[in-house]
């Protein structure tokens, strides 16, 4: 069950609700894994390359890339850290094979990923009751938007801020800020959803003061002290519930 550590800022239906898509509406962890397989065998098979020199080679490339973009859109992107791994193995920029490569790992990426249960359930929810969606998420705006797509999303949410719109990855303000501009909610009861407990929950609490819920998952552990969440949960049917609950108290006052 859902699990409330401040009871106090459950008291009404939230205003607004923002959402993180990574690893939060999906488990992103086997999806990647299978992408960066599948653009390793390609290489290896390519240029008979061992499996362990791509990946020193790759993640030699992401971490340089990560250094110099720092927290932009720009430093997750798959097709700077193929370039750079390419580079890296002596191979050049290699610009077509970098592009085809990039091709692979999201069509890979996007076969692979999976709804966590009880997310389209919970989005119809929130509709029904009215209230105003976002999506706030880090990494650039094409392949954040092809996601919702695939996902099927688009049509769930109202509004979608990306990194590489507001010039910032979280847990900066200006997504928060962008996202709050944008869905202009009725009063400042706003909730944040999110895996990351710096990013996403410590994040979301000092630059917007939001109601802070985290998504509970393998390989996610609870944020502590100022990164804690007001609420955790393993299941967004938990979420549904305590909506459901504050929505008939709302309309009991």
């Amino acid at each position: 069950m859902i699990k409330i550590s401040n009871g106090g800022r459950f008291d009404r239906v939230p205003n607004a609700i923002l959402f993180d898509t990574d690893n939060t509406l999906y488990h992103y962890d086997p999806a990647h894994a299978l992408a960066m397989s599948a653009v390793r065998d390609k290489v290896a098979a390519t240029f008979s390359i061992e499996p362990a020199d791509f990946d020193r080679a790759f993640a030699t490339a992401r971490r340089e890339v990560k250094a110099r973009l720092k927290d932009t859109a720009a430093s997750h992107s798959r097709l700077l850290y193929l370039q750079r791994m390419l580079e890296i193995i002596g191979l050049g920029s290699q610009v077509l094979l970098a592009l085809d490569l990039e091709q692979t790992y999201w069509r890979t990426f996007l076969g692979k990923a999976v709804l966590f249960d009880g997310v389209k359930e919970l989005l119809d929810d929130i509709r029904l009751l009215g209230i105003p969606t976002a999506i706030v998420t880090d990494l650039t705006a094409q392949i954040q938007f092809r996601k919702m797509v695939y996902f099927g999303l688009d049509r769930y949410f109202d509004y979608i801020v990306t990194s590489e719109e507001a010039g910032y990855d979280k847990p900066h303000g200006a997504q928060f800020e962008l996202a709050l501009e944008k869905v202009r909610p009725s009063g400042n009861c706003i909730w944040m959803i999110g895996d990351n407990p710096v990013n996403d929950i410590g994040g979301a609490r000092r630059r917007i003061d939001a109601v802070t819920l985290q998504k509970l998952h393998q390989g996610v552990q609870p944020g502590q002290g100022e990164n804690a969440a007001d609420a955790v949960f393993d299941e967004f049917g938990q979420v549904r519930r305590l909506l459901g609950r504050l929505g008939q108290l709302e309309v009991a006052h």
